[in-house]
């Protein structure tokens, strides 16, 4: 390995590391290949002054003299891709439109799997506008679209999962500042991080069940099964990035490599977040799922092991103390359940709706409740289990 100043990468070298936080690289790997001038300008239009090579796999600084290129004759680089802008709406508002779109997400990412289940190329391009419309939609109101897919039957499960994963990532991708290009990228990575799913047996994936080691060894295959086949689509390496290591876990006991720490991209962490999430507070044939801030609570617990602890402070952060839908206690004995977040205001303070007597152990007529007013003095004291009063679908009161 090799230490030189930046003005010395030359086309043909082989970069180990450039010197600067990774997040500010304009490659995802850690490591690439200078093999155009497009690379060599993109290293050095970062804030760079030192990159480390490696003259075993590629060009070193005292080899044959390769031609200069001179940065001022590459091709411009296209403009950074943008979305349009956008004026931040209320949950009520983008609930709608955020519901038409989900329908409309059924129907191509059923088509996409169908492919996959055939063993087809998939084409990203079919599904790419669904990935835009998706992200203006959780740039207008993240929980609207957050919400409603988490709400899927068992048919439907494996579809809307990724669309939920592809809304989580443009979500929480927002919160880490990331620029749109790579927002709308881990957007595709979400939607497509399941597709080696459709190669697994259906009776074994829709097992209602406890599975066999032989039938959780088929479904553990699914990361790879994915990949090989998105090796033939035009996809980027996030994209399979993210298909092939959404199940890694920060202390290496996850799959299918057994990555750990720092051997994990970003991308892959945020997926094996986003995953889980949906996963534990979705419906399945076997289980009811958690409440969303009682699963962000459990995720907690196993963050050491499972996640990186900085990139899901974060996905907390976007997501809220209490999601929308997590039923809560308020001060005078009722219960509520989360509406409207709100733009700009206290994760303390949101609108609920207030839906149960706990005194009279009975429904009430739904009363909308901004915790934010003047004047109001309820205020939350903890999250609810509804199940306790019987009651097993909330849903209604905030969708």
């Amino acid at each position: 390995m090799k230490k030189i100043k930046v003005e010395q990468l030359r086309v043909g070298m082989y970069v180990e590391e450039i010197c600067i936080p990774w997040l500010e690289s304009p490659f995802w790997t850690r490591t690439v290949m200078v093999d155009s001038a497009d690379k060599l300008a993109k290293i050095l239009a970062t804030s760079a002054t030192e990159v480390v090579i490696d003259p075993r796999r590629g060009s070193d600084i005292a080899a044959e003299p390769v031609a200069p290129v001179a940065v001022e004759e590459a091709p411009a680089a296209p403009a950074p891709f943008q979305f349009p802008a956008v004026t931040p709406t209320s949950t009520a508002a983008e609930m709608q439109h955020a519901e038409l779109l989900l329908a409309q997400s059924k129907d191509a990412v059923n088509s996409m799997f169908h492919e996959a289940r055939m063993g087809k190329a998939i084409d990203a391009e079919q599904v790419q506008q669904l990935v835009d419309d998706i992200a203006v939609s959780v740039m207008r109101n993240p929980d609207a679209m957050v919400g409603l897919a988490r709400l899927k039957n068992a048919d439907d499960y494996t579809y809307m999962h990724s669309v939920a994963v592809c809304a989580l990532m443009i979500a929480l991708a927002r919160e880490l500042k990331l620029p749109d290009g790579q927002v709308r990228e881990l957007g595709m990575a979400g939607l497509m991080h399941d597709v080696g799913k459709m190669l697994v047996p259906q009776d074994i994936l829709l097992k209602p069940g406890g599975l066999t080691t032989e039938e959780f060894d088929a479904i553990k295959h699914h990361p790879v099964a994915g990949h090989q086949l998105l090796q033939a689509s035009a996809v980027s390496e996030v994209v399979l990035d993210v298909c092939l290591h959404h199940h890694e876990k920060v202390n290496g006991t996850g799959y299918p490599a057994g990555l750990k720490g720092d051997q994990i991209t970003l991308a892959a962490k945020m997926g094996a977040i986003c995953d889980v999430y949906d996963a534990i507070t979705s419906d399945r044939p076997y289980k009811t799922g958690w409440c969303p801030a009682a699963s962000l609570s459990k995720m907690t617990e196993w963050c050491d092991g499972h996640f990186d602890p900085v990139v899901f402070a974060a996905f907390v952060k976007c997501m809220g103390i209490y999601p929308i839908g997590t039923v809560v206690r308020l001060q005078s004995g009722r219960l509520a359940v989360i509406v409207d977040r709100g733009v700009g205001k206290s994760l303390l303070t949101p609108s609920v709706r207030v839906f149960f007597d706990t005194a009279s152990k009975s429904l009430m007529k739904p009363e909308l409740l901004d915790l934010s007013a003047a004047g109001v003095k309820e205020r939350i004291v903890g999250r609810e289990d509804a199940t306790r009063w019987g009651i097993t679908d909330t849903s209604q009161y905030w969708t």
